[in-house]
């Protein structure tokens, strides 16, 4: 987008002004957006920020150190501004940093201020007005403080007003949605783990839908798209979603992206059964492994997080395994595949392009005709079946459950670990905290979809609906080894850390439905130093 300065503000502004106690050549590029400066100590090293990542300006006053040097006694007295921008440090984490810069012409100053002022202003994508929703529960228990001593001076300094919220109780935040005027705000914060953002999530697409005269429970509805963004300050115990949406789970960080309007489209999956909506998930659908897991911790939450670690042995000692039937619609329109080694960065190619085939896929067939396309039928037994719309990456596992997930391409990676020893499986599971390909094996599928179904052999034989939907589609499927010993009982689904009431489900990928204040992921800065030595020529 072509940048448009205020009329009679010349394109380039360039002086010496004082840093420290010596003077440094600044140059504000406005067309390019770069402001440029070289330090004159620390080796005379060149910084550069782009005007899209300072927070703030503001007049100030010299120290009284700087003050007291003996070269001021000769000089009128000095003005001075401070500029705060994000300064980009190692695995992604993003500080609040400042510089200040003085002249003895006042004029001089006013205009610096106000050329940084007004392409702050011509941001349009920051946001003004948030609604801040925290949960003091979630994690450990640290939220509130968390918000007040990181999160909330920051949205200060940058002159963004909030209404701030304190959840009282589950679905407090969903419910509220449903009844603020969410049109007076830019962008909705949670500050908790992955259970607040799920329920800031499920309110927002939710009033955005009552509000279009859309019915949830129609698993074929179009949904529409939610423009609100929402941003996440990490206070949970694993914040999977922050985790891979931005590279790192730092409260910090994660208030700069929102501060700087960054915006990160994500796909979102419906979860139905026989046409009732139950859930979304934008991380992890899991049933038999990760299901076992969620619903043996759920009688242990006294233990706190350490209940995951107990709970995940236990069920690994278990082994139990499921048998059922999954069925699935290929997503022919993606560029890429899960095996491909291409991880979702920021910009992600991949991404654009996918969405962008599937809205012409979508305007040339229609959604109707959606089931007239291929599917595709697996049954068996299973230790795990995991649907996941992003790596699932966090701080345990760096790269997550499936590493080429995509943020934003409309679909989901399928990934059937079908039963086998205990030893095996172990091999997997670890394959997911290292650099191997936890792929690789003869008894891992993973495939790339848009829809799927699943009806475990319990709901089969008990007459499910979507069961029978299976069978007028396929007709019937063969079985192998009949006499088995299969486990007969169900497993739960684990739908973003919260359990399903039914095992039989239908799940729909709905392309970009939601936007987050985030980039995604980074291609990583080496160095902090890194951010500030790119050659000073390169921007002059």
């Amino acid at each position: 987008m072509e940048r448009q300065l205020p009329a009679g503000r010349p394109p380039r502004l360039v002086s010496s002004l004082g840093l420290g106690q010596r003077c440094s050549e600044v140059t504000l590029d406005q067309e390019r957006g770069l402001l440029a400066w070289r330090h004159p100590r620390r080796g005379g090293e060149n910084y550069f920020v782009p005007t899209s990542e300072i927070i703030a300006v503001e007049e100030s006053e010299l120290n009284k150190k700087q003050r007291n040097t003996g070269k001021w006694h000769k000089l009128a007295k000095p003005h001075s501004f401070t500029v705060y921008y994000v300064k980009k440090a190692r695995n992604h984490r993003w500080w609040c940093r400042d510089v200040t810069f003085w002249c003895v012409d006042e004029n001089l100053c006013n205009q610096w201020t106000q050329a940084l002022k007004e392409l702050l202003e011509m941001q349009k994508c920051r946001p003004k007005r948030l609604l801040v929703y925290i949960n003091p529960y979630g994690g450990k228990r640290q939220g509130k403080r968390i918000y007040e001593q990181k999160v909330a001076p920051l949205f200060s300094l940058a002159s963004i007003s909030t209404d701030v919220v304190i959840t009282e109780h589950a679905n407090h935040a969903k419910d509220n949605l449903f009844e603020v005027n969410i049109n007076k705000y830019d962008g909705v914060v949670c500050v908790g783990g992955d259970g607040m953002f799920s329920e800031v999530m499920h309110g927002l697409i939710g009033r955005m839908q009552k509000d279009s005269g859309i019915d949830q429970n129609n698993p074929k509805a179009p949904l529409v798209q939610c423009n609100i963004r929402i941003g996440i300050i990490p206070a949970g115990s694993t914040d999977c979603v922050c985790y891979s949406t931005v590279g790192i789970s730092d409260p910090v960080t994660s208030a700069l992206h929102i501060i700087v309007g960054d915006s990160q489209p994500l796909d979102v999956s419906s979860v139905h059964h026989n046409n009732t909506f139950l859930k979304y998930s934008v991380s992890l659908l899991g049933y038999g492994f990760y299901g076992d897991i969620l619903k043996d911790s759920e009688k242990k939450r006294w233990m706190g997080p350490m209940r995951y670690d107990y709970s995940g042995f236990k069920t690994f000692l278990s082994h139990h395994y499921y048998e059922g039937t999954i069925s699935f619609q290929p997503a022919k329109h993606t560029l890429g595949s899960p095996r491909d080694k291409d991880s979702c960065r920021t910009g992600c190619y991949i991404c654009k392009e996918s969405e962008q085939q599937l809205a012409e896929q979508q305007k040339k067939c229609g959604l109707k005709n959606e089931d007239e396309e291929e599917w595709k039928v697996i049954k068996g037994k299973f230790l795990a079946i995991n649907a996941v719309n992003m790596s699932c990456a966090c701080p345990r596992s760096p790269k997550g459950l499936s590493p080429a997930a995509h943020l934003a391409d409309g679909s989901a990676d399928l990934i059937l670990v079908r039963k086998c020893s205990r030893f095996d499986f172990l091999r997997h599971l670890v394959r997911n905290t290292n650099q191997n390909d936890q792929f690789d094996f003869s008894f891992v599928d993973v495939y790339r979809v848009k829809s799927f179904q699943f009806t475990s052999k319990l709901s089969e034989d008990n007459g499910s609906n979507v069961a029978d939907i299976g069978k007028k589609r396929f007709g019937q499927f063969c079985r192998d080894h009949p006499a088995c010993c299969c486990n007969i009982a169900d497993s739960t689904w684990n739908c973003d850390g919260e359990t399903l009431d039914s095992s039989a489900i239908e799940v729909r990928v709905h392309c970009q439905l939601m936007k987050l204040f985030a980039r995604g992921i980074e291609e990583n800065c080496k160095d902090e130093a890194a951010y500030s030595h790119s050659s000073i020529e390169h921007l002059l």
